[in-house]
């Protein structure tokens, strides 16, 4: 199992905004994170919009690629994409570059 950490900047005046969206994500967007292959997946948000995101997967670009195919997860990229600054046009999800991991205590 791969461990995925990656960051993301929400913007300043939508903090409270995106974590409140995140206490209803949708039935279809949780089972088909899960179908996709992401399992263990985790966001952290700090009061100043960083945004931490962990996941545990077998193949990261396999998991990504599989969630790209959904109807489900391009309504739910749209709907996220406003709250995200440096984006350059990319979706929230393709904006994600996995951090190196430099140490691990299992």
């Amino acid at each position: 199992m791969r461990r995925v950490c990656f960051l993301l900047k929400v913007r300043a005046g939508r903090v409270e905004e995106y974590r409140a969206r995140h206490e209803h994500v949708w039935a279809e967007m949780l089972t088909a994170l899960s179908a996709a292959g992401w399992h263990n997946y985790s966001l952290f948000l700090r009061a100043d919009g960083l945004l931490v995101g962990y996941l545990e997967t077998p193949d990261f670009d396999r998991a990504r690629a599989a969630m790209e195919a959904t109807e489900v997860n391009a309504r739910w990229q749209a709907e996220m994409a406003e709250f995200f600054e440096e984006l350059d046009g990319q979706a929230p999800d393709a904006a994600m570059r996995p951090l190196t991991e430099v140490f691990h205590l299992a």
